[in-house]
């Protein structure tokens, strides 16, 4: 081979390229714009699966029957560019037995007075083309299957805090993407009180090379709150000490808050079935009983001709009265039930307090009770106004019915929010309930736990049952001798307070 000012082959040479060019799944073409003649090398037939001549080697057999016609404005572009450097595309063209595969294409044009030439190679690029495009499909399906789950990565460099993060981790933060992040910046995102699990974790996992997996509440930069789920594993070198964190990140908030609302209505539904079956017990047990004496007066009487028949119609009368009593409780617990269904309305607890009072009037006075009520911090709910008042009536009436004997009773009730949930206290000085003996029983029907003649032990339950249908609930501390606290929590949280 020898070469003419570094840039010239000989005629040999040129017909060596040549032969090479053929070999390697390429093939070199011209075509003569004035007289339309169209010239393939071998390696053209051969790269298109042909022996040489078995196609037609015209312009017209190339563009109808072998250029794929999604390609044909690309290829014509490569060879119409006016450029002084070969011009690349990429097309398909049909092979005889592998369909249309990927070729790259390098054209150049050559103007001279007499003639105008546009000559170029063709290279099989089909195994690479896939794997480019398959490699692109890949890419943009997790792409895609980040955008849809809301997941994406972050890595942790130990040594210096800096936090790395995938574009969709950008999105869950509302951040422009690439925005620097250090970790106590990233840890400034979450929730405060859920801000020390996610330092510890982190901690944890840098110096105990423990992985973690939490959900905790997270607030972007546009200062939506959600849930988020983060999930790491440490990277640790040949001396096992942790040099990265590497995890994923992903915005839970609609799964988190459906599987939330589901474990409540399943708590709800619970608790319904729970009273349900002890309704049914209730009327079971209670009414039977009466029936049960009822029965046994009524036999008595029929069968005894004495002037006993009188004090066996007095107890009949007494039976009948307690069995009138029972239907009454029991028709308040079924329409506890079914007044959940009437309109909350805007109460204040002041005046509940008030109508209170003045119902119980005669029996304050009598035990000099002093009550002492604090609605500052919530002074009015969207509750069932009869609800709250038979709340009030029956707190009241059960702090001065079991006062101690040795000190006149004292009754502190008060209001407050904590979490968007409104909570009412009443606390005496009375007797207090041994709640290891009791606590099980204390809203129990009929559940009295002090001899006092006028216990029936039916408003503790009526008042569970009133709160507890709206979605509260009420739980009591107390010490014998000392005195009783009850703690009622009402969800119907107005915003308006």
């Amino acid at each position: 081979m020898s070469f003419k000012n570094g840039t010239e082959f000989t005629e040999a040479s040129l017909g060596h390229f040549t032969r090479l060019i053929d070999k390697i799944s390429s093939g070199l073409w011209e075509y003569n714009a004035i007289n339309k003649k169209t010239t393939w090398s071998n390696g053209f037939y051969t790269m298109l699966g042909y022996e040489v001549g078995e196609l037609e080697c015209t312009h017209t057999n190339f563009f109808e029957n072998i250029l794929y016609y999604a390609d044909k404005n690309a290829f014509l572009k490569t060879n119409t560019e006016n450029s002084t450097s070969p011009v690349s595309s990429e097309i398909r063209l049909l092979t005889k037995n592998g369909g249309y595969q990927w070729f790259k294409s390098i054209a150049y044009k050559s103007d001279s007075k007499d003639t105008s030439l546009y000559y170029g190679m063709l290279t099989n690029i089909n195994a690479d083309k896939l794997t480019r495009l398959n490699t692109e499909r890949k890419n943009f399906i997790d792409t895609e299957t980040g955008r849809i789950a809301k997941i994406g990565g972050w890595e942790l460099d130990v040594t210096n805090r800096q936090v790395l993060l995938t574009t969709d981790v950008y999105r869950i933060f509302e951040l422009e993407d690439g925005t620097p992040i250090t970790l106590d910046e990233a840890i400034s995102f979450f929730e405060p009180n859920h801000r020390s699990v996610v330092a510890n974790a982190v901690e944890d996992a840098i110096n105990l090379c423990k992985s973690f997996d939490i959900e905790v509440l997270f607030r972007t930069a546009r200062n939506n709150v959600i849930w988020v789920r983060s999930k790491c594993v440490p990277i640790v070198d040949d001396f096992g000490h942790c040099i990265l964190l590497r995890g994923i990140f992903q915005n839970i908030d609609a799964i988190k808050k459906r599987g939330l609302n589901m474990q409540s209505s399943i708590n709800m539904l619970d608790d319904k079935n729970k009273r349900l079956q002890n309704f049914a017990y209730m009327v079971s047990h209670n009414l039977r009983s009466h029936a049960g004496n009822l029965a046994f007066m009524v036999d008595l009487y029929e069968n005894d001709l004495t002037e006993d028949r009188d004090e066996i119609f007095g107890h009949i009368k007494t039976i009948s009265g307690s069995l009138s009593a029972t239907m009454s409780h029991l028709d308040e617990v079924v329409r506890i039930q079914s007044d959940i269904q009437m309109g909350l309305k805007d109460v204040k607890f002041v005046d509940m307090l008030t109508n209170s009072m003045r119902g119980l009037s005669a029996n304050i006075q009598q035990s000099e009770a002093v009550i002492d009520a604090d609605f500052s911090r919530c002074q009015q709910i969207a509750y069932i106004p009869a609800y709250l008042e038979s709340i009030f009536h029956n707190m009241i009436t059960n702090a001065i019915k079991y006062q101690h004997p040795k000190r006149k009773p004292v009754i502190v009730i008060k209001s407050f929010i904590e979490n968007n949930k409104v909570f009412l206290t009443f606390q005496d000085n009375g007797l207090g309930i041994d709640l290891k003996r009791h606590g099980e029983d204390i809203f129990g029907m009929y559940k009295t736990f002090h001899q006092h003649k006028d216990a029936k032990g039916i408003g503790l339950f009526i008042t569970r049952n009133q709160v507890e249908a709206l979605g509260g609930s009420i739980n009591v501390e107390s010490t014998l001798n000392n005195g009783t606290k009850f703690t009622i929590m009402l969800v119907h949280f107005n915003n308006n307070l």
